[in-house]
């Protein structure tokens, strides 16, 4: 029997619809499912656990019912067993949730008798070093940011390449993105787009103090580091959005791609262009 484990989006009412439905679905077609703790607020129909201890448990497959937010802390959690995930569109903007809750059962289907196929996403590993130690490492689907802190006051960064320094410039931060994330926060801050197949990694400053700094892209076996060279206040590390650290003066973060790769499912091999097309209205007039 196939263990599945369901992730769900924090305060969605649906659920408590939709889980018994799905729970009975998967046990019908001989899957045993388990519930995070989030999905346990809803139904007592199947066990629920930390997401933390799921991976443990070897699921064939990972749903998300929710948006992006919700598909980067499984993806995280899931990081180290490629284990294949299927997402649901349960959030707002869902660019890379991209099964619609009514294709959820097809979708399904279409795992059950292996007519999907699997998009492999980069991930993105990050150690932070202080006084010459590594002191805590990160995986990351969408991005590693250096930013100031609170106050409006830009920070300085210094950014090097392989060990060879790039450019020292102030701004409000650095986002280093994998392409997933080029349509994340380094598309805000007018980075550029690029395929999920693209073998690099994307730098972008934030509001650089600097007219002639541009977002650069670098292959994807580079070594990135972002050192915190001076702040107003406080600086910070933030994981896909969702970890923030606080960094101290002369912090430095070490970027490059990880091992681990995430695994969506998808029954369409047009899903990317069509997200950009439908949700970000990509090549519109």
């Amino acid at each position: 029997m196939v263990r599945v484990a369901i992730i769900c989006k924090p305060h969605k009412e649906e659920l408590a619809r939709l889980l018994p439905e799905l729970i009975a679905w998967l046990r019908a077609h001989g899957c045993e499912p388990l519930l995070d703790r989030e999905g346990g607020r809803y139904t007592d129909c199947a066990p629920s656990m930390d997401c933390a201890v799921m991976p443990a448990l070897a699921p064939g497959l990972v749903i998300v019912l929710g948006g992006d937010g919700t598909l980067l802390a499984a993806a995280r959690t899931f990081a180290s067993t490629g284990t294949p995930i299927l997402s649901v569109n349960l959030g707002f903007l869902g660019f890379l949730t991209e099964v619609r809750l009514a294709d959820l059962y097809a979708t399904l289907e279409g795992w059950r008798n292996n007519c999907h196929t699997l998009d492999a996403r980069a991930m993105l590993h990050a150690e932070l070093w202080r006084d010459g130690a590594a002191r805590c490492s990160y995986e990351a689907l969408n991005d590693i940011v250096v930013s100031k802190g609170e106050i409006a006051r830009m920070g300085e960064f210094a950014v090097e390449l392989d060990g060879k320094s790039v450019a020292r410039f102030r701004a409000d931060g650095v986002i280093v993105s994998t392409p997933t994330g080029s349509t994340a926060y380094t598309l805000a801050a007018n980075g550029p787009i690029l395929t999920p197949d693209v073998d690099a990694l994307v730098v972008t400053p934030v509001c650089p103090h600097l007219l002639t700094l541009r977002p650069i892209v670098v292959r994807g076996d580079a070594s990135l580091t972002v050192r915190v060279e001076a702040v107003p206040n406080q600086a910070l590390l933030t994981v896909d959005g969702q970890k923030a650290v606080s960094l101290h003066l002369g912090d430095e973060v070490r970027c490059r791609r990880s091992s681990n790769t995430v695994n969506l499912v998808r029954l369409s091999e047009s899903g990317f262009f069509e997200a950009l097309r439908s949700k970000l209205s990509w090549g519109e007039r």
